[in-house]
């Protein structure tokens, strides 16, 4: 079979049939489902399998095996490989000039996929669910997602999107967005602690103490300075008349830890997220915790997709079920 000769070979003679006119290809395009149809078009355009799967939001051994059914249809190898490239043959060529002909007549089916809006807390969206949302992109070229980071209560109230993951200071969800959700989900408890890169500090001379911290440098997410949860910490860094820095980019606030020999406050789940960065347990006398939850818009017009979002999410919580233990 054409589709799976390797590059440089030439397919089976049965695949030598003479090139038919053009009205002949025409008519042979028109038989043609449409859904293989759009299958041709997208894999001749991106001239890679693989790509043209993940645009298609299908596997590649499926749309290999659509094509292959229709080259043993029409009885003409389409595709060839020139060095790794995948270009069309002569009669591909032929086919596609006729479907890219029809597609102006008949308008071949383009399937718009709907917009899914997505609102995360700026930390659990860096440390918890970017790498699986990068990965969803890798699987499915064609999604229409838009992420937005939430990095406040305020910014939190002013959106308006289909699913929204953030944090609460109590075992409640409230304060949570404003507009009507579904029941909202517990996904996980965050215990917040001080956080050092081991690099910095060994074992036996970390801080196990405030007065300790005087010999540091102390980072804080500005945001967090608002929050009543983290209030023993916000109190340590207020109190700093010297080595303090603030920044509003939580990822600056990591790398100034990794790398800058600060103390910041942290989830406890950093350490299994980032393993050169160690919790200091016992420095301040009151627990730190949050809660993250998820909420489904009341009133989502694309309830397929959202749930693909939404199943998503929990299965990466699920999946780092061990962070939050």
């Amino acid at each position: 079979m054409a589709l799976l000769e390797p590059s440089g070979q030439q397919g089976p003679s049965t695949y030598r049939a003479p090139s038919e006119s053009r009205g002949a290809w025409l008519a042979l395009a028109a038989e043609i489902d449409p859904e293989v149809a759009r299958y041709f078009l997208v894999s001749a355009r991106c001239g890679c399998f693989m790509q043209a799967a993940r645009s298609l939001n299908i596997k590649a051994t499926l749309l290999r095996k659509r094509l292959a059914q229709l080259e043993e249809h029409l009885r003409h190898a389409l595709f060839s490989y020139q060095g790794n490239g995948l270009v069309l043959s002569r009669d591909g060529l032929q086919l596609q000039a006729q479907l890219v002909a029809l597609a102006h007549e008949r308008r071949l089916p383009v399937l718009e996929q709907p917009l899914i809006r997505l609102a995360v807390a700026e930390p659990i969206l860096h440390d918890i669910l970017g790498r699986d949302l990068i990965a969803l992109l890798r699987r499915n070229a064609s999604v229409r997602l838009e992420i937005i980071s939430l990095d406040s209560q305020l910014s939190l109230q002013a959106v308006d999107v289909d699913v929204v993951v953030w944090l609460s200071d109590t075992d409640g969800p409230v304060p949570g967005p404003s507009f009507a959700t579904e029941a909202p989900r517990a996904l996980a408890r965050l215990e917040y602690l001080p956080h050092i890169a081991k690099r910095y500090s060994r074992q036996t001379t970390r801080p196990d103490s405030v007065d300790d911290l005087n010999d540091y440098m102390l980072v804080q997410w500005q945001p967090d300075a608002q929050v009543d949860a983290l209030q023993p910490w916000n109190q340590v860094v207020e109190q700093r008349l010297a080595a303090v820095v603030q920044v509003q980019a939580y990822s600056l606030m990591l790398e100034m830890i990794r790398c800058g020999a600060c103390i910041g406050l942290l989830p406890h789940y950093m350490s299994s997220f980032d393993r050169g960065l160690v919790a200091l347990p016992g420095l301040l006398a009151d627990s730190m915790q949050r809660q993250v939850w998820l909420a489904v818009n009341a009133q989502v017009q694309h309830a397929q997709a959202v749930q693909m979002i939404v199943e998503l999410i929990v299965s990466t919580f699920e999946g780092r079920r061990e962070w939050f233990g």
